[in-house]
């Protein structure tokens, strides 16, 4: 009975337990890949890929290798580890696998050597040249054959021209291992030199470049150590540029021309790199610069603190446009409308510039240092200048110093008020303000004074530098300082806020004056029997000029300088290019910045206007003061051009010519000159005005003409109340806007201020900033220099 009750009572709850269990149960889901109910189910391994899958593995005579990790996926391309992975090969005696971890032998392994030797580890070269094909097995599943190329060393690979004969002259354009690729020819019938016996014909030649967004297929020939092409036996060569901006490189070698410039290429085979040669996108052969609205040739109205719209056309030397390419928009006058940048200028202060595009290397139209001028890279390319002024009138912050005293004087013209005269270290020889107005750098002997213009303080004293300050760079960066007791020119850090002007470089020579490109990347200086040009691109350049140079001025826009001497001469920007071609590879030798054709008359001094038709010339020659006009104009000689444009280059005869005319020799009357001053053209290139060491009295004016001579004339300077009369104006320095000169004078020390407008000399607004002399007198107020500022600040 007791059996009895223990059965149903089991009956009664386990039995419904049990069920409940079943009932709630979860089944995994099979999924076949067939989409039926039997097979192979999702998950499971079904393929195995070796990478790279056609190109393959390269190996010299008994050079170790790995294969790439294998990938492994089922019927529907997820991701399954393929575990428990065994290799092997087509040909154990040419290339050889360790069969469990994959390592490659360009020859044979190892295997029960005995004396501690593991297997597996010393590859024995058997110099069995072919192809071994290697493959991965796990659970059942083979993956693709990899080919494994094995063949003598590789010593070097050279990028050149396609081969249209393969079987003479093989190269990777003809490598049946690039015969899968869709760049190349498919249909390949293998000759007894590995070579597919038709070359792939979209090969890319080095005798040309590609315009940009043009493709082509890289060719390379392959030597292995005694001088042998094996260029069909390697494999397939992967390629990497050196600058990627220029050209980008598919697996299959093609390449895709991006940007102008010239780069060097380097080529990877058998874990081997070479720089095997270079690829040339096709560089600008013109720019032209265009203001929406304005007709060419047309002066642009931009009004201050608007944004002007600017827009460039590049074409290269196939006709083809460029777009997207690296231009810079710069000024001539960038105290009043800055570079600018996307496309836009925009004016800060009233003033007039001239606004170029210039494609500069090594930021656009880059080249190897070896390569400048092939095909064109590697060589600046400017456009035309557009003349941009902004009308208006601003007041000024006038800074007076002398040669003679050891102060500096400011007048504010916002309030009328002449500035408290700050005592300075030592006499200065020397002063230039920075462009946007806030530093001034004052040259002695003993040391480098730095004035802050905006407090009115002296900020800095930097012993590392001593000498005379030549130039600023435009954006502020750079001085250049002549040392003339230890005859060094110093390219030193112009950071106001430093402790010191940290010496950038230093050239020997005893230089007298220098002038920037208005990208800051070019100087050009005259050094008597030196001609000296630094370039942020290709270093120092030292030439011997024919006859010792006194000054230098650098045309509008930036493609040369001319040097002031008993001849005035003039550089070119664009190198003189030599090529070489040994081996089907060209190599360039480079003469820098070559005579650019001008032997115009002695000058003394030069400035250059800002609308690029005119290099003002000054001398002074047993007391006659004497004015050159050099009309400038420019020319393409005949030869293979680059360009068409103002800014254009040619391989030969020679560079980029100016035909400077000098439409006369201009006396300049009623003036016994001791020793030329400058000649100080107004921004908008209308007017200039002379300084001079003499007497006479006058400051005299220059009217350019676009057509022939200009005019000569002179504005005689008043005789104030209480001084002696002024002999000469000694320096000199217009406003920003263009309205008002400002001239140092001798004889009175003082600083007359001349009406643009009227040409006439402003008696009840000279200045007089009694710096004291040396000596105990006043000084002459020789070094000038001026900073805009609003009127209404």
């Amino acid at each position: 009975m007791r059996r009895f009750v223990t059965l149903v009572f089991l009956l009664l709850f386990t039995v419904p337990f049990g069920i409940s269990i079943s009932g709630c149960g979860k089944k995994t889901t099979v999924t076949f890949c067939n989409g039926g109910d039997s097979g192979v189910t999702t998950g499971t391994l079904t393929t195995i890929a070796l990478t790279p899958r056609i190109y393959g593995v390269s190996l010299n005579f008994g050079q170790k290798g790995q294969t790439a990790t294998p990938s492994g996926a089922d019927c529907n391309g997820a991701t399954v580890s393929p575990t428990g992975l065994r290799y092997s090969t087509t040909d154990i005696t040419l290339a050889d696998v360790n069969p469990t971890t994959g390592a490659l032998c360009g020859g044979n392994w190892n295997r029960n050597t005995g004396g501690g030797v593991a297997d597996y580890t010393i590859c024995n070269a058997t110099n069995k040249q072919g192809t071994a094909y290697i493959t991965a097995s796990a659970r059942g599943v083979t993956s693709n054959p990899l080919p494994v190329y094995v063949h003598a060393q590789v010593t070097s690979v050279v990028l050149g021209n396609a081969s249209q004969d393969c079987n003479a002259d093989p190269a990777t354009n003809c490598s049946a291992a690039n015969s899968s690729s869709t760049s190349t020819n498919t249909a390949c019938t293998v000759l007894p030199n590995g070579c597919c016996s038709q070359p792939v014909t979209t090969a890319i030649s080095t005798n040309t470049c590609l315009s940009q967004g043009v493709t082509g297929q890289l060719a390379a020939r392959v030597f292995d150590a005694n001088g042998n092409n094996i260029s069909c036996v390697v494999g397939h060569p992967s390629y990497a540029p050196q600058t990627a901006s220029i050209v980008t490189i598919n697996q299959d070698g093609v390449a895709t021309a991006t940007a102008p410039g010239s780069t060097i290429i380097t080529a990877t085979i058998a874990n081997a790199g070479s720089s095997a040669g270079f690829f040339s996108t096709c560089p600008p052969a013109s720019i032209t610069l265009n203001a929406p609205g304005v007709t060419a040739g047309n002066v642009v109205n931009a009004n201050e603190n608007t944004g002007q719209a600017l827009t460039a056309t590049a074409l290269d030397t196939n006709g083809v446009n460029i777009t997207g390419l690296a231009l810079q928009l710069l000024s001539t006058t960038p105290k009043t409308l800055p570079s600018g940048s996307a496309g836009v200028v925009t004016p800060i202060f009233p003033g007039s510039a001239s606004i170029s595009a210039q494609c500069l290397p090594p930021t656009c139209n880059p080249a190897p240092l070896n390569e400048i001028g092939l095909f064109g890279n590697g060589l600046p390319v400017i456009s035309n200048g557009i003349p941009v002024t902004t009308p208006g009138i601003n007041s000024t912050v006038l800074y007076m110093g002398s040669t003679n005293s050891q102060y500096i004087v400011p007048l504010d013209f916002t309030t009328g008020a002449l500035g408290a005269p700050v005592r300075l270290p030592y006499v200065p020889n020397s002063m230039v303000i920075s462009n946007d107005g806030s530093a001034i750098y004052l040259g002695n002997a003993t040391e480098l004074m730095v004035y802050n213009a905006l407090t009115n303080t002296l900020t800095r004293q930097d012993t590392t530098v001593p000498g005379t300050v030549l130039a600023l760079s435009p954006d502020g960066t750079t001085l250049i300082i002549a040392d003339y007791a230890r005859q060094l020119v110093y390219l030193a850090s112009a950071t106001p806020a430093a402790s010191s002007s940290s010496i950038q470089s230093t050239y020997g020579a005893v230089a007298t004056r220098a002038q920037f490109t208005p990208d800051s990347g070019t100087v050009y200086i005259s050094a008597g029997d030196q001609t000296l040009v630094h370039s942020n691109f290709t270093g120092w350049t030292s030439i011997t000029p024919a006859a010792p140079t006194t000054d230098v001025a650098v045309t509008v826009p930036s493609i040369g300088a001319f040097f002031a001497g008993q001849v005035t001469t003039a550089r070119g920007f664009c190198p003189i290019t030599t090529p070489t071609t040994v081996n089907n590879v060209t190599t360039l030798t480079n003469t820098f910045y070559p005579d650019a054709g001008v032997a115009a008359p002695t000058t003394n001094h030069l400035a250059a206007t800002n609308d690029g038709d005119h290099i003002l010339g000054l001398s002074a020659n047993s007391g006659a003061l004497t004015l050159e006009d050099l009309f400038l104009t420019h020319q393409t000689p005949t030869g293979p051009a680059i360009g068409i444009g103002p800014g254009s280059c040619v391989f030969t005869p020679g560079p980029l010519t100016f035909f400077a005319n000098p439409v006369a020799a201009l006396p300049i009357p009623n003036v016994a000159a001791t020793a030329v001053g400058e000649v100080v053209p107004a921004t908008d290139s209308t007017i200039a005005f002379v300084t001079y060491t003499g007497t006479g009295g006058i400051v005299p004016t220059y009217t350019p003409s676009t057509t022939g001579a200009g005019a000569l004339g002179s504005i005689p300077l008043a005789t104030i109340a209480g001084n002696a009369p002024p002999t000469a104006p000694v320096a000199g320095v217009f406003s920003s806007d263009n309205t008002t000169f400002y001239a140092g004078t001798s004889g009175d020390n003082l600083v007359h201020v001349i009406n643009r407008t009227t040409l006439a000399d402003q008696p009840t607004q000279v200045i007089a900033p009694k710096l004291p002399a040396t000596d105990g007198s006043i000084a002459t107020p020789n070094l000038l220099a001026q900073r805009p500022r609003k009127a209404n600040d």
